[in-house]
């Protein structure tokens, strides 16, 4: 029995459409004529594009090309061309005439052949589905609609067509989805569930982690080279909590080929949870940006900058190590120099210099030095079997040798660091640096060895040369071309007989242009100068000098030149000439630091005179015993400010140096600037009252708010309104104004002072910088404060610049902080300054320790005059004796004592009984983090810096309560 496919054709509940192969309808089942609301006979025999027209007034609305493509490619093809979704109005008969519903269309055309094999007609299977999607007319694009009835009700028939529809529109869309994100240039997967199984992993996730086996297995069975690397226990915290865990630059190792040796990388990490309607956790898409060359390269710049550091110190040796060997003339005097300076440089035992005589099996030692604490080496001879096979094998190749070995009593060498020097290939020198403890030598210990022999080599060999033309006239082709310096022969009648090849490249001539030609014909500009003066010199005298001179060479370039001369035994000359540009450019530098040094010595020891000088006098005025009561109070004023000054010379010293070091920090709060302002000005006051300034100040209505230190603040604006004061004639005019903009608040100090010329304007900000002013330096200062103010500025986040029209126009200073916004409260201004030392309200039996005996005395005569008791002592010895009979409530504690220091004496007094619980109080002249960190350890309450203010310390004293035994409570 054959079965009746056109019955099936017809009873299918999938709609179908033929057409042939000109696109004429042969036939439709009922499925396709009830979707498309049509009878079969007003389609048979019709085009396709008859039967369903495009709507003339919004041809757009069906995507009538694209049907008209895929029924020609299946024709072509003969394969099934698939439309996952078409949006195609139908028309519909109405009694006002024909209207089209749009409708959205799933749709397959598929080629039918015939027995021939060639394609008879394509079978159209569409499917509406108009109920699931929506159509954007601005964008032109097609979305799934997301309300809850998107779908009515529909016969169970109609629900596998459906389901066939969506997986023809869904099948594109993931296979998009699945190419952007296998595309993706990040390194990403999608893993699932609490075993953190890979579901998804893109190309970029193979390329870090290596081509293995990754879907469908749990983490820790797909990588597990992480064990034990923290990775697995991340995933399993971000998946428990709920909360994504981001790292950056994290190290770890993976086995990236199969048997492969495990590679450190650095990366950039991103576990971000996926998190499903119940709000818990179903997988974590993981995201890691591959960031080892960046990590590597930040790296290998801090090392480059740690290194430049070290560069600055080995330079500066350098330069030392050749201004010294320069000025020797013999090889003697160069090789001790030599040995000392190494020496000393890297605290060596013994260092000495030898030539390698093969002949004799031996090292002749020509020059050496020992630590002055050690005996030095009597042998004029080191045997080479004493070096070591392997020592001597590494020196030949030419190579430093670096080790540890014993050798006999006499030298008792444990750690070496030997340099050789070749010629022609053999081992000719050494130059050993030696210690008597073991020792690891370092990369910029090798490199300044290194560096200082390549610099004494030619030296050493420069002055045996100069040495052999002075006594035996060996003017042998060997030693005249090895010479690393430029020479050169003249007769009496300045004839040049010869030069070597390095002359001729330091003068840029040929030997054609200088031989046998006068000396003042090649250089004419040399007449008349330091060199011919020096010449002639040497030639009637035989007295060897030495002449620096600045020369313009042909090429159009200029240099410095040494020039070491001697008379040679004919009457004429032989002079020694090298390039010394970068020395002189070097020694400039040094010099201007060294200059800018003895300035800022010379103003410190003026401006430490100033004070001392009234506290003397009131010392001398209160040792004379005839002052009356008010004169006893005026001098201790006088002293007090002038403590207060020296204390103020010494803070800004300590803050350049904290400030430049990076060793302070800073107490953010928010600030008003103009609360700021008013306390730099009354600090200013007295000065700017002082030289009869005027005093013009702008500030803004609103608060100009600033997130910063305010006692960092206030000292720069108050460095600014000094130096404003100091450098304006009496009676000049000063003004502070404070601006603000979107972003900055802007603080502006200006003056009708002496000005600044261009060159001071560029360094204004630099260390120990400061304007032209009078002998007597009668304006202060340092040259500390403006450093100190950009330094703190920038901290800040800020910037500061000034400008000056030049000199006796004046100058500004213009300071510009990032702007935080008012809301939120600020603190108002501080408290009242000044304010008188008020008396004990209570009697405390204080001990003062220091072996400062006038310091100790008079700290304790003030105490006693407001009404404490006080015992002093001058040890920690007699301080510890002392302390169980008098029963301290106090301690007032110095540091550095002469037996035992002050940090361990708190500790003894902590662990007595009977001190246990009194208040102890570091006095001393340390001030650093670092100390008050050490203080705290020991056990101390607080810490107070000399000179000690006698306000805090008599607040500390009023806080202390007595418990009812009579012991203290800080």
């Amino acid at each position: 029995m054959h079965p009746d496919f056109q019955a099936l054709f017809a009873a299918s509940p999938y709609p179908y459409l033929l057409v042939d192969t000109g696109c004429t309808i042969i036939g439709a089942n009922r499925a396709y004529l009830r979707a498309a609301g049509q009878c079969l006979d007003a389609l048979m025999g019709k085009h396709i594009f008859d039967a369903f027209p495009a709507n003339p007034g919004d041809p757009a609305s069906t995507n009538l090309e694209e049907v008209r493509t895929a029924i020609a490619r299946a024709v072509e093809t003969g394969e099934p061309q698939t439309s996952p979704l078409l949006r195609y109005a139908v028309p519909r008969a109405t009694p006002d005439g024909t209207v089209f519903d749009v409708r959205y269309w799933s749709a397959i055309h598929t080629p039918v052949r015939d027995a021939t094999g060639a394609v008879a007609f394509v079978a159209q299977n569409a499917i509406d589905v108009t109920d699931l999607y929506q159509f954007d007319e601005e964008t032109g694009r097609y979305y799934l609609r997301q309300d809850a009835d998107a779908v009515a009700d529909m016969s169970l028939a109609d629900r596998p067509q459906m389901h066939e529809a969506l997986m023809r529109i869904l099948s594109p869309e993931r296979s998009r989805l699945q190419a952007m994100f296998d595309q993706a240039p990040g390194s990403m997967a999608i893993l699932r569930g609490p075993g953190h199984v890979f579901d998804m992993v893109n190309e970029a996730y193979y390329a870090l982690v290596g081509r293995r086996d990754l879907i469908g297995k749990p983490a820790s069975a797909a990588l597990p080279e992480l064990a034990g690397q923290g990775m697995h226990e991340l995933l399993d915290r971000a998946f428990e909590s709920g909360e994504r865990i981001v790292l950056h630059e994290h190290h770890v190792q993976l086995r990236r080929a199969a048997g492969g040796q495990l590679e450190s990388r650095y990366v950039d990490l991103l576990y971000q949870p996926i998190v499903g309607r119940d709000g818990h956790a179903t997988g974590i898409f993981a995201q890691a940006n591959d960031v080892t060359d960046a990590c590597l390269a930040r790296r290998d710049l801090f090392d480059k900058v740690r290194q430049l550091e070290a560069a600055k110190s080995h330079q500066a040796f350098q330069l030392r190590f050749a201004d010294r060997i320069r000025r020797l003339d013999d090889a003697g005097s160069i090789g001790a120099a030599v040995c000392e300076m190494l020496g000393a440089r890297l605290d060596a035992e013994r260092v000495w210099y030898a030539d390698i005589d093969e002949a004799s099996s031996s090292a002749v030692l020509r020059c050496r030095w020992t630590a002055p604490a050690l005996t030095s080496l009597g042998a004029a001879s080191v045997a080479l079997a004493d070096i070591g096979q392997a020592a001597l094998a590494t020196l030949r190749g030419g190579r430093q040798f670096a080790g540890h070995r014993v050798v006999r009593e006499d030298g008792g060498v444990r750690a070496e660091l030997m340099v050789p020097y070749l010629r022609d290939g053999e081992l000719k020198a050494v130059l050993a640096i030696q210690g008597t403890a073991a020792r690891t030598w370092h990369d910029d210990e090798f490199a300044l060895v290194a560096e200082a022999a390549s610099r004494a080599w030619p030296e050493l060999e420069a002055a045996s040369a100069r040495r052999e033309l002075q006594t035996e006239r060996d003017q042998s082709k060997y030693i005249f071309d090895a010479m690393v310096e430029g020479f050169a022969v003249l007769d009496r009648d300045w004839t040049i007989l010869r030069m070597n090849a390095e002359g001729l490249r330091l003068a840029q001539r040929s030997s054609a242009e200088v031989v046998g030609r006068s000396h003042w014909e090649v250089w004419p500009e040399l007449r008349h100068t330091d060199a011919e003066r020096a010449y002639r010199r040497v030639m009637e005298t035989g007295e060897t000098e030495i002449v620096e001179l600045f020369h313009n060479l042909p090429d159009g370039s200029s240099a410095w030149m040494e020039i070491r001369t001697h008379r040679s035994l004919e009457g004429g000359i032989a002079f020694f000439f090298h390039d010394i540009t970068q020395r002189k450019a070097a020694q400039e530098q040094l010099a201007i630091a060294d200059r800018r040094k003895d300035e800022f010595l010379a103003m410190l020891a003026h401006e430490l005179r100033n004070p001392l000088a009234p506290i003397g006098a009131a010392a001398e005025l209160l040792q004379a015993g005839r002052v009356d009561e008010s004169c006893v109070r005026r001098t201790s004023e006088i002293i007090g400010r002038q403590v207060r000054h020296l204390s103020s010379l010494v803070d800004d010293l300590l803050d350049v140096s904290r400030v430049t070091r990076g060793q302070v920090e800073l107490d953010m709060e928010p600030l008003d600037m103009r609360q700021v302002a008013d306390d730099a000005i009354e600090q200013t006051a007295p000065l700017l009252s002082a030289r009869r300034h005027h005093l013009a100040l702008t500030l803004p209505p609103h608060a100009p708010c600033v997130m910063g230190d305010r006692k960092r603040l206030v000292q720069v604006l108050a460095n600014l309104l000094n130096n404003a004061a100091k450098y304006t004639p009496e009676g000049g005019h000063v003004a502070l104004a404070i601006d603000v903009d979107t972003s900055y608040v802007v603080v502006r100090v200006e003056d009708n002072g002496i000005g600044m010329a261009p060159e001071l304007v560029e360094r204004a900000f630099e260390l120990f910088t400061q304007a032209e002013r009078p002998s007597d330096r009668s304006l202060g200062g340092l040259g500390l404060g403006l450093a100190l103010v950009r330094s703190l500025v920038t901290l800040h986040d800020g910037t500061v610049r000034c400008t000056s029209p030049g000199m006796g126009k004046g100058s500004a200073f213009v300071v510009s902080l990032p702007r935080r916004s008012a809301r939120g409260s600020v603190p108002g201004p501080s408290g009242s300054r000044g304010e008188a030392l008020a008396p004990a309200q209570r009697t405390l039996r204080i001990m003062v320790v220091d072996d400062n005996v006038d310091a100790a005395a008079m700290l304790a005569m003030l105490l006693e005059s407001h009404g404490h008791t006080l015992a002093v002592e001058h040890d920690a010895r007699g301080a510890l004796a002392r302390s169980d009979g008098f029963a301290p409530d106090v301690f007032l504690l110095d540091i550095g004592l002469p037996d035992i220091s002050g940090t361990e004496l708190a500790r003894r007094l902590r662990a007595a009984p009977r001190t246990c619980r009194a208040m102890l109080v570091a006095i001393t002249g340390y001030g650093q983090e670092r100390d008050r960190r050490e203080t705290l350890a020991a056990g101390f309450d607080h810490h107070l810096v000399k000179p000690v203010d006698m306000r805090q310390l008599f607040a500390l004293l009023a806080g202390i309560r007595l418990s009812d035994d009579g012991q203290s409570r800080a």
